[in-house]
Formats: structure tokens, C-alpha cells, sequence
């Protein structure tokens, strides 16, 4: 609705209580109403649903038009991204958020910093979702705000056409909010507990759901080793009690995002049930690490399968894991995004153990064989060596070209001695097209870098830490912050408006007119940075 039409509808709802009301000011409320524009988290989930929905087409017609996310561990490091993407690029078109559990596990739980391993407490994840969609709706608060400001000023000064153009600015407002796709880890125990989790997710406003084909209480982070993975039939029942979870809270457009590890992942703790040749239990087990045998081989507590006739008995670890053949994780990722696909997922994760366009689209393109439509979310993950991964993969093309190499030492790229090469300056470029190529070539729809803040905030703290502990004192904070702030325009330099006082300061006013007490008058020391 319309900010006028907002404003026509109090004032009659005020008139129509016979004067009790008329203390309520109809712009007022108009303007309140505007700035809490999502009264739930469900109705956050469907808007944003839609937007995925909306891109992934626009996708499927043009590959450059992939969308983004960084990882947010809380709400203001949420909001500040995309106040920063609205002042940068003016939209928030393709861009998301994304909600780690990496992170959620370091950084928020009660146990403390933990592993990636899914023992902090599940309910911190629709915790956070929850977090970071009170501080984006803050944001369109506070930007709003500031327009109603500038419109009174505007108004004051007898100004038509700047009142005229801050209306139109307020009717076209572009929201802060925007789709998180939030990772539900390998679903917090059976299929039960999935879909009472996810249930409390979409409720907080997750219109994506990310879940991985892991044991649950095996689950590993996934570029760690001894990642255990599950049959197709378990993975899908989490998978299928997601989308119950979705269609039961009202968000049909909901989106479910499967995750393979199978190309990291050795192991397996069960053996799939199969009745019969080939069907889906049969194929898991086929990658089984097994040795035929006679029914005079067989020893206490062996377990076999049959298959064609033929005895096999799977390796099993005295963890009572059994075995995958070397070599059969691209096969095992393949089938398991296929199957996925084919019950109810709507993108596919594919993680990896480095950040090779050609790798990944070998795989895809076996999938894209079978569901032409298929597309991928990529983790860009701070666990890859960028740097070496890429200055590696120029070596290799340029040895495979025949230029000479010699001036490179292949296991020392990463040296700082090798920045200003061709080598190194051509590494640097396929970093920088990376994800434009790889939406192109591997069917990536969605980028993401799942742990960036947590790395930039440490980093920022040391940084810090260095400079105004040490000989600059004061200085270091002024230089390395605070005027950085002011000239680059970051919003929170101002950290009393960003923290709400001025969203306070006009609600007082409405509430009590001349007799409102507020904290932003000539004495406020945030004036010195106008």
C-alpha cells in the first residue's frame, strides 16, 4: 500500500472512533507502519521464497544472472552487509544471506566455541535466523525514518519537488530483507527431529533450507576428514519431513537445498536395504569396498551381501563403519544429487576440497544429463588456499601447454616472492571470474562464502589490537577506524542512530507531542559527524 493510502485509511479509522483517537496522528501511524512492513517470520519466509523462486528462473534463462551470500554470525554483521550493498550498488537484487552452522557452533553457543560437528544447541539456528531479520526490518526502520525526516524538512521549507521526490522514494523503498538460506546441518537426530527443527526455521523466516546427507551424529564439518555418510532412503526421509515442514507453516514456494559429501566422505554406517537388483539401496552398496567370498570364509559376526549369486563381504572398521571403494566419491555424489533431484530437492551442494570450475562441472554435467534444469549452490570456502589453489591450477595448464615453468616451484606458490608473476597476475583473474565462470560452465546458481565474517573480524581485531596497543595509541583507532568511517560513508559511525535512538526519538514525539524528552538535540556529540 501506498504511503498516502496508509495515511487515508488510519485517518478514517481514527475519525471513526468518535474523537477518543484523535490523539493518534494518522502519518504517524502511516509511517509505523511502513517501518514494520513483516509483522512475522512467516510472512518473511513466503516474500523471500518468492525472490529465490524468482531468480532461480531468471537464471535457468541467463547464467550471468547468479546470485550471491556471505555467512553472517549476527544480526548487526547481517544488517551492515546490506545497508553496505544498498549504498554500493543501490539494489539488493540477487543478493542473500547465508546462515552458517560452522559459525553458529564457534560463535553462539552456550557450551562455548565448538566444532562443526552439530552438538551446540539447535535451537540457536531459528535463534539466529530470527536475529538477523530483527536487525534487517531495523534497517528499513532507520532508512525510513531518515526519509520521513528529510520529507518534514522538506515540507517545512516550502520545497514541492523534494517533497514530491522523497514520497516517491518512500513508495519505492527497497527492503533490507532478503532470502537467508540457513543450514539445518545433517537435520539434529531422525526425520522426527528434522521437521521440528526446520518447523521452528521457516517459522523465524527461512524460506531455504540447506541439509547434508551426513550421519547426524557423525556429522563432521565438511572439508574435515571422517565424514560418515547415510543411504538415499534415510537422507530422503529428512528431506521429504523438511517439505511437510514448508507445506504445513504455508510456505509452498519453500526451497530445500540438498547437500552431497559423499566426494569426501569414505565411510558409510549402514548398509542400504535393497530388494532388488539395481534399485537404490542395491547402487549405494555397489560402491561398497567388499571381497567376494565362499560361505567357507564366512567367520563369527560377518555380515554379507548377496549380489548376482555372488558372496560379498563389505571391509568393515572396528568403528563398525564400512568402507567405500577409493575413488568412487564423484560416482557417489552424482547419484545422490540425482536422487535428490528426483524426490523433492530443489538446488543441489556439491562440497568439494577445492575450488576447480572444471571439476565440478564434470560432475554436473552427468547430472544436467539426467535433469537438464539442475543447479548448484557452491560453497567458496575459507578452508581452500585460494592463493595456491589457483596459482597451482595455472602452473598445471601452463606444463600442459609446454611453457617453461622452471622459474616456479610448484609446492612454494604461495610465496610472496611469486606476486607480481604472470603466473601469479593470471591466477588472481580466474579467482576474480570464478563465480561468473563457474555459473556459466557448472550450473552454480548461488555463491556463497560460508565463514567471511568470522575471518574479517578477526582480522579487523588484530589489526586494531596492534595499532592501539602499541606506539600509535589513540591514533591507531582514529586512522585504522573511525576516519575511515567518516570517509567512506559507513553508516555506523553514527552508532547512536544505528542503535535506534532516533527511531526512539520519533516515537516519543507521537506518543507525547512537545513533551517528548529526546536524546538527539543540539548536545548529542553524533552532531559532530553530519
Amino acid at each position: 500500500m501506498a504511503y498516502q493510502d496508509h495515511i487515508i485509511e488510519m485517518g478514517q479509522l481514527i475519525k471513526s472512533k468518535n474523537g477518543t483517537w484523535d490523539g493518534i496522528n494518522a502519518e504517524s501511524v502511516a509511517r509505523m507502519r511502513l517501518q514494520n512492513r513483516f509483522k512475522t517470520g512467516l510472512e518473511i519466509a513466503r516474500y523471500t521464497a518468492d525472490i529465490m523462486r524468482k531468480d532461480m528462473a531468471a537464471y535457468d534463462a541467463d547464467s550471468s544472472q547468479y546470485t550471491q551470500s556471505l555467512g553472517c554470525w549476527h544480526g548487526f554483521i547481517g544488517q551492515q552487509k546490506m545497508i553496505a550493498i544498498k549504498k554500493h550498488f543501490g539494489t539488493t537484487d540477487r543478493k542473500y544471506l547465508y546462515l552458517s552452522g560452522w559459525m553458529v557452533a564457534a560463535l553462539r553457543s552456550d557450551f562455548g566455541p565448538l566444532p562443526d560437528q552439530s552438538m551446540h544447541e539447535k535451537t540457536s539456528v531459528p535463534a539466529l535466523i530470527e536475529e538477523l531479520y530483527t536487525f534487517l526490518r531495523q534497517a528499513d526502520a532507520r532508512e525510513l525514518g531518515g526519509l520521513f525526516r528529510d520529507l518534514d524538512a522538506a515540507r517545512e521549507a516550502g520545497d514541492k519537488a523534494k517533497e514530491q521526490k522523497l514520497l516517491d522514494a518512500v513508495d519505492n523503498f527497497q527492503t533490507h530483507v532478503v532470502p537467508i538460506i540457513a543450514d539445518i546441518d545433517a537435520g539434529f537426530g531422525n526425520a522426527e527431529a528434522t521437521y521440528l527443527l526446520a518447523k521452528k526455521m521457516i517459522e523465524a523466516g527461512a524460506c531455504a533450507l540447506q541439509i547434508e546427507n551426513q550421519v547426524s551424529d557423525e556429522k563432521q564439518c565438511g572439508h574435515q576428514d571422517g565424514k560418515v555418510t547415510v543411504p538415499h532412503e534415510d537422507f530422503l526421509q529428512k528431506v521429504r519431513a523438511c517439505r511437510y515442514a514448508f507445506l504445513e507453516m504455508g510456505v509452498e514456494n519453500g526451497i530445500i537445498v540438498t547437500r552431497t559429501d559423499s566426494l569426501g566422505a569414505g565411510l558409510t554406517k549402514q548398509i542400504a536395504v535393497s530388494t532388488t537388483p539395481g534399485d537404490l539401496g542395491d547402487q549405494y552398496n555397489s560402491f561398497l569396498d567388499c571381497e567376494e567370498i565362499s560361505a567357507a570364509d564366512l567367520a563369527n559376526g560377518d555380515v554379507v551381501i548377496n549380489r548376482g549369486g555372488k558372496l560379498l563381504r563389505p571391509k568393515r572398521l572396528p568403528s563398525n563403519l564400512f568402507q567405500f571403494r577409493e575413488g568412487t566419491g564423484a560416482d557417489r555424489c552424482v547419484l545422490d544429487s540425482i536422487t535428490s533431484l528426483q524426490n523433492g530437492a530443489d538446488l543441489l551442494w556439491i562440497e568439494t576440497e577445492k575450488p576447480h570450475v572444471e571439476q565440478i562441472a564434470s560432475m554436473m554435467d552427468r547430472v544436467r544429463e539426467v535433469i537438464p534444469n539442475a543447479k548448484l549452490v557452491y560453497n567458496n570456502s575459507p578452508s581452500f588456499n585460494w592463493t595456491l589453489n589457483f596459482r597451482q591450477q595455472v602452473f598445471d595448464a601452463y606444463k600442459a601447454a609446454g611453457k617453461d615453468v622452471s622459474a616456479y616451484d610448484r609446492e612454494k606458490l604461495m610465496s610472496i616472492d611469486y606476486d607480481a608473476t604472470e603466473l601469479a597476475i593470471e591466477a588472481d583473474e580466474r579467482i576474480r571470474t570464478f563465480q561468473a565462470d563457474g555459473a556459466k560452465r557448472a550450473g552454480i546458481f548461488h555463491h556463497l562464502i560460508t565463514l567471511p565474517t568470522y575471518h574479517t573480524a578477526a582480522l579487523s581485531t588484530d589489526n586494531l589490537a596492534k595499532e592501539y596497543f602499541g606506539a600509535a595509541g589513540m591514533l591507531g583507532y582514529v586512522l585504522g577506524v573511525q576516519r575511515q568511517e567518516i570517509r567512506q560513508g559507513i553508516a555506523c559511525v553514527k552508532h547512536q542512530n544505528m542503535s535506534g535512538s532516533d527511531l526512539g526519538d520519533d516515537h516519543k514525539e507521537y506518543f507525547a507531542g512537545e513533551a517528548a524528552l529526546k536524546a538527539g538535540g543540539v548536545h548529542n556529540t553524533m552532531g559532530q559527524f553530519a
